[in-house]
């Protein structure tokens, strides 16, 4: 991470409380300071009477901040937390305010019986707008906080970007002090490639991949996994016992397409662990 702030979206709901509650935690062992913002969508002054409106939904919202401030305090006793309102489209506000973050925590609804959650559209604009890797976080029934057992898990293809999941997922294993099991799946047009040379051949790839961030890392414990299937279905698997999974929001290759398209939301959608997407940061 490299701001010194972890910043979270609060809107009231669930899924923000989970967010600042998980994000409080790390923001303490990682000696950041923990930024709560509110946006509030710009509204126009009437004239020539006040309208207490606005001020009304200000004064909500401040109370509301101090909830989640609260919140924050008791996950996460000592750490140096502050809200920020900003009077703007709540994507708008969060992609300027992950600038200069370490991390953008978002809530998102707990799963639907089916097991899926919808994402709201300010959830994905933000996974493919924002200036930093943006953490997924969703309320767990029963469970006041997200798994925080089991490996990092992070899904490598063959693009550019893949190289910032890569590094992310080491980072938040050597974080956490567990291992990381890196998941490379084989899927060409619509075929499972069984061939021994060929699967040999990307474990070599795969290998290479990791070779100097394992370096970096001595710390961490890396399980290579070449698998056979979906990006998503398999991605799904090994995430069921992580405590996080990392994946990359652009670029096509050996997932099949990791991008932030039908795999990502996916695995946004149907992961119960929290989930990182990287994000390049601007040059």
């Amino acid at each position: 991470m490299s701001g010194r702030e972890l910043v979270v979206g609060v809107d009231g709901s669930a899924g923000a409380l989970a967010a600042v509650r998980w994000a409080a935690r790390v923001a303490r062992e990682r000696r950041l300071a923990l930024r709560l913002v509110h946006a509030l969508p710009e509204l126009p002054v009437p004239y020539p009477r006040a309208d207490p409106t606005y001020e009304q939904l200000l004064e909500a919202a401040g109370a509301q901040g101090r909830v989640m401030l609260a919140e924050a305090r008791d996950a996460a006793s000592g750490v140096d937390a502050k809200t920020v309102l900003r009077s703007e489209q709540a994507t708008d506000a969060l992609v300027a305010e992950s600038g200069d973050a370490a991390m953008l925590a978002l809530g998102t609804p707990g799963l639907r019986p089916l097991g899926r959650v919808l994402l709201g559209s300010v959830t994905v604009a933000l996974t493919a707008h924002a200036h930093c890797p943006v953490a997924l976080v969703r309320p767990h029934a029963g469970e006041d906080e997200p798994p925080a057992e089991g490996p990092v898990v992070v899904g490598i293809d063959g693009s550019p970007v893949s190289e910032e999941a890569i590094a992310v997922a080491f980072q938040e294993a050597s974080w956490r002090d567990v291992p990381l099991i890196a998941v490379h799946c084989r899927h060409r047009d619509g075929w499972w490639d069984t061939g021994k040379a060929a699967e040999e051949y990307e474990r070599e790839l795969l290998a290479q991949r990791l070779a100097g961030w394992a370096e970096k890392y001595p710390d961490v414990v890396v399980d290579r996994e070449v698998v056979a299937g979906r990006a998503a279905e398999r991605l799904l698997d090994y995430a069921d016992r992580a405590q996080l999974l990392v994946v990359g929001s652009r670029g096509r290759g050996g997932l099949g397409g990791l991008a932030l398209g039908s795999t990502s939301q996916a695995l946004m959608s149907y992961a119960l662990c929290p989930v990182v997407v990287a994000r390049p940061r601007a040059k």
